[in-house]
């Protein structure tokens, strides 16, 4: 376990001019006295690694010292290879590069290890599309893709219901699969925005680069837009009754985090073990179709359309199964 955080630590060193114990430590999952202790074990082992004091102090490798300790275990060589998403290189025209990668990791690796890309494949497989849906293409994602590795500005024309078309200088900061569809999070001025990549109807990659704000971090950034538009299409609110089991599966036919919020402010259950809740939602039709999958583990109390309409459902399936 030591021996492969020390190897660890030589290759961050070896990565960047210098770091801080307190960056070595969040890297490193360790304290910073670990660290300490680390960088004295490398030094004692003939890793020439020098502290420097100060505030603006921290830890770096001397004389341009590079380690030969690359060698990959099975199970890194099988991560490794498990790290590409071949469906979505394909579709960013990266396909060949990334299989000349591949290779090339291959002939590098052990006799011993060259089946790991076999090996992997054999045992994990992404689908990202969901289902029931044909997975698209854009056909303008791989110049977006090109920008996108470049830092290339791009004048764009999107499409935006409903008042038509727009044109637009953006800073492609980074792509984004999600459910089978295309995103690009770029920057507009100075917002960042997202964008549905087939909602472009033309795309221009230019020859300026821009310089991109390191701090933009965009796992981050999608993680919050993501929430911010799941709750953004909430905007009515239907009052229910659930029995325990419907309290249950609540979470399994609504937006998730809706229900944990409105089930966390909802009152004890009655005498009857029932919970009445009041739950944002999208829109009534939405609703109707969402909550009907409770069947009778769920009595809607408002609005009064709302409740007429399940009243009626009620009614034409009694009679059917009369």
């Amino acid at each position: 376990m030591r021996a492969a955080r020390l190897i660890k630590m030589v290759l961050l060193l070896q990565s960047r001019p210098s770091m801080t114990a307190a960056e070595l430590a969040g890297e490193l999952e360790v304290s910073e006295r670990t660290v300490t202790r680390d960088a004295q074990a490398l030094s004692e082992a003939g890793v020439p690694v020098y502290a420097d004091r100060g505030r603006a102090g921290g830890y770096r490798l001397v004389g341009g010292y590079r380690t030969r300790l690359t060698g990959l275990a099975r199970h890194e060589a099988e991560a490794l290879f498990l790290s590409g998403l071949p469906t979505a290189l394909r579709e960013m025209g990266l396909d060949d590069a990334a299989s000349a990668a591949r290779l090339k990791v291959s002939a590098a690796l052990l006799p011993s290890l060259r089946d790991a890309s076999h090996t992997a494949a054999q045992r994990f497989h992404l689908d990202a599309p969901g289902w029931y849906h044909d997975p698209v293409t854009p056909g303008l994602l791989p110049a977006v893709a090109e920008a996108v590795w470049d830092d290339r500005l791009l004048r764009a024309r999107y499409r935006r219901r409903p008042s038509g078309e727009v044109e637009r200088e953006l800073a492609p900061y980074g792509l984004v699969l999600k459910a089978g569809v295309w995103y690009l999070c770029a920057r507009a001025g100075d917002d960042f925005r997202v964008y549905r990549i087939d909602r472009f109807t033309d795309i221009a990659v230019t020859e300026t680069r821009f310089a991109r704000d390191e701090d933009f971090d965009l796992p981050r950034f999608w993680e919050e837009r993501a929430a911010q538009f799941a709750r953004s299409i909430l905007r009515t609110e239907v009052t229910v009754r659930l029995s325990e089991e419907g309290v249950r599966r609540l979470a399994h036919v609504v937006d998730r985090a809706a229900a944990d919020e409105a089930l966390a402010g909802a009152p004890d259950p009655d005498g009857n073990g029932r919970r009445t809740v009041v739950l944002p939602v999208e829109s009534e039709e939405v609703a109707y179709s969402q909550l009907l999958t409770l069947g009778a583990d769920v009595e809607v109390l408002a609005p009064a359309a709302l409740r007429e309409r399940f009243a009626d459902t009620a009614e034409r399936l009694r009679d059917l199964y009369h």
